[in-house]
């Protein structure tokens, strides 16, 4: 089991580049000594070897490895390079909320349902390089140029980066109850509206529910009931706002058998009823249906 760990950027706002650039270090180089840089150095070896460290943590990267070194800490050569050794490095930072944990600790940057957990791994070694080394390379002439279109296409070739690394790690087995927790979510996201068991669940993973259950507390701090009934609830809230349908069809559209147990719970878990919050934020109660049913409800 692998002891690297993730570094985890809860988005938006998404990570943003900053600058990057090709560096070849020939037989006695070494990468610069640094403290506390202020921004995110990713290292990725295109060929040789590069000794780096970070405080008490050291790598020999060979071609096709990368690291992320941390904002916050202290860098360092371990040893000069022993070869000619070429590097493309990327410094980027983010506004938002960061945390790097082991495998040990899923972590605790939650967010909600329209915010997404980025998983970079600290150091890993690329299966395609070729992928990589084609986007380090646009994303270098993008870093070059200083038109208006410049800009957009260094951020874009930076996040299929990104994204390139966040999909690669997910193919390591230790990370498996992120993965595991993050398929059930999307699974649960995905059928909301109908009925969903934790013995369907298991079914459409091919898992144990027992397991599933104890995946998603560990990543989202709930079980997949009650990730399903926050889901739920957050989507009624955009039907509230968003359309003039009755409480009762809101509460079939987002899987509650009965009006009244959709009410309650929205009113247990929001603080208000369904009819007081859409007329908090739209200002009106006008649905069609049955007046005096829907002021009950």
């Amino acid at each position: 089991m692998s002891s690297d760990p993730l570094l985890t950027f809860l988005s938006p706002p998404l990570p943003y580049f900053i600058e990057s650039n090709r560096n070849t270090y020939p037989p006695g180089g070494e990468h610069p000594n640094r403290r506390n840089l202020g921004v995110f150095d990713l290292l990725f070896v295109h060929s040789g070897m590069l000794y780096i460290g970070e405080e008490s943590r050291t790598w020999e990267l060979g071609a096709g490895q990368m690291v992320i070194l941390r904002p916050d800490c202290w860098h360092y050569p371990v040893k000069p390079c022993s070869e000619e050794t070429v590097i493309d490095w990327v410094h980027f930072q983010t506004a938002g909320p960061w945390e790097e944990l082991d495998e040990h600790n899923c972590g605790t940057l939650r967010g909600d349902y329209y915010s997404y957990a980025i998983r970079l791994p600290k150091t890993m070694t690329l299966g395609f390089p070729e992928e990589a080394i084609s986007l380090f390379g646009k994303l270098h002439e993008a870093a070059l140029g200083t038109s208006h279109n410049a800009f957009w296409q260094r951020q874009q070739w930076f996040l299929h980066l990104l994204q390139l690394f966040d999909e690669g790690w997910r193919t390591d087995a230790a990370k498996a109850p992120i993965s595991v927790a993050e398929q059930a979510a999307a699974y649960l996201k995905r059928h909301f509206r109908g009925s969903v068991t934790n013995s369907k669940l298991g079914e459409a993973l091919g898992l144990h529910p027992n397991y599933i259950a104890r995946c998603m507390s560990e990543v989202f701090d709930c079980t997949p009931q009650q990730y399903l009934l926050s889901y739920r609830l957050d989507q009624a809230k955009l039907m509230l706002l968003r359309t003039n349908w009755p409480i009762s069809r809101i509460a079939d559209e987002t899987g509650f058998k009965q009006t009244p147990h959709f009410s309650r719970s929205f009113s247990d878990h929001i603080g208000i009823t369904p009819l007081l919050y859409r007329k908090r934020f739209t200002g009106t109660t006008l649905v069609r249906g049955n007046p005096r049913q829907e002021e009950f409800e």
